[in-house]
């Protein structure tokens, strides 16, 4: 006579039950979902770290450094105060150099103007001129009023005629007359000077 196991043994595995059921499918483990959870928690973290903390471009970088070139620059048109060191001046720009016993030469942008001749063809006249300060606050007080002065200068020179530039003497009441209009436009500064550094007449 064959054993026949208990009724209340359970089923082996593998077997349908009595009436026919599946067997129940396995859920995944809690362990894993809690991993993939997190890791996408620290790859976005470190995404927004990286996006957030990267080095700022040159450029904006650079942007806290606009005033100190803006500071060079403004030396380099007075041409460094120490003798020309910062380069060639910005045309248009005064250069402004230290001379000895604390004087300042400073020096305009050439002048270039249109004469009548006697017999009535044009003639040109080009002027280098220096002019020799008492301090640095006559020369920071003569750059903002340059426009003025060189208006003056040329309505002065247009006059002229070259007989009225010859010799000495003319060199000399030249001189006299530019200094005489620097002065009015820098009082209440004064201005000790002015000197030719060039004369052409063509």
């Amino acid at each position: 006579m064959a054993n026949k196991p208990p009724k209340d043994a359970p089923a082996p595995e593998g077997e349908e039950g009595a009436e026919g059921e599946a067997p129940a499918k396995k859920k995944p483990p809690m362990m894993i979902i809690i991993a993939a959870a997190a890791a996408a928690v620290l790859v976005g973290g470190g995404v927004t770290a990286f996006l957030l903390l990267k080095p700022k471009p040159a450029a904006e970088a650079d942007a806290g450094h606009e005033k100190p070139k803006k500071k060079e620059k403004k030396k380099e048109e007075k041409g460094g105060h120490g003798g020309g060191e910062g380069g060639a001046p910005a045309a248009g720009a005064p250069v402004i150099k230290e001379g000895p016993d604390g004087v300042v030469f400073y020096t305009l942008p050439d002048i270039v103007v249109n004469m009548q001749a006697a017999d009535g063809k044009s003639t040109f006249l080009k002027l280098k001129l220096t002019f020799e300060l008492p301090d640095e606050e006559t020369a920071d007080a003569l750059t903002p009023n340059l426009p003025r002065l060189q208006d003056m200068f040329q309505t002065f020179l247009r006059e002229l005629r070259p007989e009225d530039l010859n010799g000495s003497q003319g060199s000399y009441q030249l001189r006299a007359e530019l200094l005489r209009r620097v002065n009015l436009v820098a009082a209440p500064s004064k201005v000790n000077a002015v000197l030719i550094e060039e004369m052409l007449i063509n």
